[in-house]
């Protein structure tokens, strides 16, 4: 697996930024600032490193965990009311978890592969 070259990763980089900087345009409430910026910084904290690092999977596994908490921020942060913050996470969550559940399998995959090269 080349450096730099998975869309998913670049995907959730972009969902990552969205969610983040989608507090300055969408109506807050609850903890929606907070949720947002931590995991949308957080999503492309780990999609960056997948993509410096290809055939990770345990930071695969963290980025899905990721998108799966934005997707469910809402609820546990009190801003399932505040329809644009809400809508935002739960799309962006459930984008960001299923495009890294794409990318798991060739993850697992390469790191295998290295394990039995070396």
């Amino acid at each position: 697996m080349k450096k730099w070259t998975r869309w998913q990763d670049y995907v959730a980089i972009a969902i990552g930024l969205y969610a983040a900087l989608a507090t300055l345009w969408t109506a807050q409430g609850g903890m929606s600032t907070v949720l947002m910026l931590v995991l949308g910084g957080l999503l492309v904290i780990s999609g960056a490193i997948n993509l410096a690092q290809p055939g990770m999977p345990a930071v695969e596994y963290a980025q899905a965990a990721v998108g799966l908490l934005l997707f469910l921020a809402p609820w546990f942060g009190a801003y399932a009311t505040h329809t644009g913050a809400a809508w935002t996470s739960w799309i962006g969550g459930a984008l960001a978890a299923v495009v890294t559940a794409t990318a798991i399998r060739p993850s697992t995959e390469e790191s295998h592969h290295r394990a039995v090269a070396h």
